[in-house]
């Protein structure tokens, strides 16, 4: 249970090869402080080190973040760590596939946390945007250059200018949201997605993912050449081995994330 005083916590937890990292103070809508974001960075810190292949962040309560805590902001305690950034997670994400499992609204920084993560499941009832603007601020956690990567520049431009949220219904049909659930099934569409990647070969996950999110500063000529990295840690993985043995013996993969 959240403490009465609204302090708040991280929780961890693990379901096989995902990890759950809860945010868990809803006394204040599960806006970040100092002490919040440094617990988080904990979490994905031991999520990179750890053995868990998949990680879904949701949240308890009626909002997954409203983003940054604004009172204690007042006296400079702001939800920022000098590793990994905004809220612990923004500006160095972890190198393995990470989730959004949304139960409630993602509006400012609670948005831009989802945009920290690979993939975001959320439910019909659940409202997304950025509106600072309107509140005479500004987007700090990565919305204003990550948002228009994933939905259509204009649209994108319209929501940032005008501070208008959407549902998630229609950031799905967008194509930002990946799963759209009733209301109460986020977190369990969550962890069937995340079962997905865990059947797959996490050398080849992790490569990929490092390929796609790095490939939007890569000019065509040179992609092939910065790929080439990634693509040699795979080709020399023992899992690339063991996928192509199960494939011929008609097995299911043993893998060894190596």
């Amino acid at each position: 249970m959240s403490s009465p005083n609204g302090l708040g916590r991280i929780t961890v937890d693990r379901d096989g090869d995902v990890l759950i990292i809860t945010i868990d103070r809803p006394a204040r809508r599960n806006a970040f402080d100092g002490a919040l974001a440094r617990q988080m960075e904990a979490a994905i810190d031991g999520f990179d080190a750890g053995d868990a292949r998949v990680g879904i962040i949701t949240a308890i309560g009626p909002t997954f973040s409203s983003g940054q805590d604004l009172k204690a902001a007042a006296v400079g305690d702001l939800g920022v760590t000098k590793r990994r950034g905004a809220f612990g997670v923004m500006g160095s994400p972890p190198t393995k596939p990470l989730i959004a499992a949304l139960e409630g609204d993602a509006l400012g920084g609670g948005l831009e946390l989802c945009l920290a993560c690979d993939l975001i499941v959320a439910s019909e009832s659940v409202s997304m945007g950025l509106p600072e603007a309107a509140r005479g601020l500004i987007a700090g956690g990565g919305g204003l250059f990550r948002l228009p990567k994933r939905i259509p520049f204009n649209v994108a431009m319209e929501l940032v200018l005008t501070g208008e949220s959407l549902p998630a219904s229609e950031f799905h049909r967008l194509g930002l949201v990946n799963r759209l659930t009733k209301p109460g099934e986020a977190l369990s569409e969550a962890l069937t997605l995340a079962k997905k990647i865990t059947a797959c070969g996490p050398v080849s996950v992790a490569a990929a993912k490092q390929i796609v999110h790095q490939s939007w500063t890569w000019e065509d000529e040179r992609a092939w050449d910065n790929q080439s990295e990634y693509v040699q840690q795979v080709m020399k993985s023992v899992d690339l081995r063991e996928g192509l043995q199960a494939f011929a013996e008609k097995r299911a993969p043993q893998w060894k994330g190596r």
